[in-house]
């Protein structure tokens, strides 16, 4: 089942938007609704430009709280108006998301979005950080989700377990014999 399809009468009503100002942003944002739909939070993914579609995004903008949702996160690349624009318009929590691109790989799409003007606050994850938004999406959720908190917590506890068994495996194997396992001796 697709993470990202539409709801359906018996599906939960989304309580994340995943927006982007084009397509080709879709790569960089797919993790955040991955890991949303792994810790059980439904999604909503649209292609709204600041640019293109203004009038579009500020309906959706506007609209978002109203809808139910709960947390934005906007990815956008090159001047990356997306995610400010969408806190401009809406008083939930914005996320925003730096897409690497040819030009300047997504430093120019980084500054765009963490200088924000006092009083438009966008958090902003690191340059391709669809899944840290995604966990930050779900962190805000979970605050009032005990469910949501457990199953965060049971996700970091496997990140843990996954270090812990590969520096038993380095400490077994040692440096060099650990690097050709990896394939890179």
């Amino acid at each position: 089942m697709d993470p990202a399809a539409p709801a359906s009468a018996s599906a939960p009503p989304p309580q994340v938007a995943v927006v982007m100002g084009s397509d080709s942003d879709l790569p960089t944002l797919e993790p955040a609704v991955r890991i949303l739909a792994q810790l059980g939070v439904a999604t909503e993914v649209r292609v709204l430009s600041a640019h293109r579609t203004p009038r579009e995004m500020a309906d959706f903008a506007e609209a978002a709280a109203s809808r139910g949702l709960r947390v934005i996160i906007a990815g956008a690349g090159g001047a990356a108006h997306l995610p400010g624009m969408v806190a401009a318009f809406s008083m939930l929590p914005v996320i925003g998301v730096p897409v690497r691109s040819q030009a300047l790989s997504g430093v120019d799409s980084l500054h765009s979005i963490v200088q924000m003007p006092a009083g438009i606050p966008v958090a902003t994850v690191a340059i391709g950080g669809g899944l840290n938004a995604g966990l930050l999406a779900a962190s805000i959720l979970a605050m009032t989700d005990p469910v949501l908190a457990q199953a965060l917590e049971a996700y970091r506890r496997g990140l843990h377990d996954q270090v812990v068994a590969k520096d038993g495996r380095l400490q077994a194997l040692g440096s060099a014999a650990y690097l050709e396992a990896m394939g890179q001796g």
